[in-house]
């Protein structure tokens, strides 16, 4: 593969997806070849599984369920757009990935980050980011600004009781410890300004290194 694949994690409200189009924009405008896309969802397929998951009304899906459901959309995701595009040299921005999967599902849902990571192999084959921004914010400010903003998208996550959101805060930093070389940490308490030349900062620095 002859792109980057960037992947952007962190709990709900933490502000990466904004962080990400308006990082895309600048990398674009510093010469960079960049697709922005998300997860669950990217391409049709996907984005339909994603209307299933985070629908607000399925509140009896089960937890299991809803780890399938994600690694069936990111398998699609991946052999429909992402690995094509990384076999052109592009660089991509990608909101979630296999990270949030060992969080939310693996850790906050009590399946297993193991067992979850297992689904996941099953599905990406080895296919993992180059590079991970963790947004980095307390899942209760998080949760206030996404109350504050009246333009959000609202789904089934956004439902769970703070301690759901507590615990993907916590598997965040576990992930953080078992993969320092590739997930790094953003502040993202920040002005969205410093959030978006932090961000810009690091991801311009490691495709000036590994080229």
């Amino acid at each position: 593969m002859s792109g980057y694949f960037i992947t952007f994690e962190g709990v709900e409200g933490a502000g990466k997806t904004s962080i990400l189009h308006s990082v895309g924009t600048k990398l674009q405008e510093l010469g960079y070849d960049v697709v922005t896309t998300r997860e669950p969802g990217g391409i049709d397929i996907a984005e339909k599984i994603r209307d299933i998951i985070l629908n607000p009304t399925h509140t009896a899906m089960d937890g299991r369920t809803e780890a399938l459901l994600y690694a069936a959309a990111r398998r699609q995701h991946l052999v429909e757009k992402v690995l094509p595009l990384l076999e052109k040299g592009k660089v991509i921005l990608c909101d979630r990935f296999i990270d949030s999967s060992l969080a939310y599902q693996g850790y906050a849902r009590d399946l297993g980050m193991d067992e979850v990571f297992t689904i996941n192999q099953f599905a990406i084959q080895n296919a993992m980011p180059d590079l991970t921004l963790l947004f980095d914010i307390e899942p209760k400010k998080g949760l206030e600004r996404i109350a504050a903003n009246k333009d959000r998208e609202r789904n089934r996550l956004d439902l769970e009781k703070i301690a759901f959101h507590e615990k993907v805060y916590e598997a965040y930093q576990i992930l953080v410890k078992q993969f320092p070389e590739r997930i790094k940490v953003i502040n993202a308490d920040q002005t969205k300004e410093k959030v978006e030349s932090d961000s810009l900062s690091l991801i311009t620095h490691f495709l000036n290194t590994i080229n």
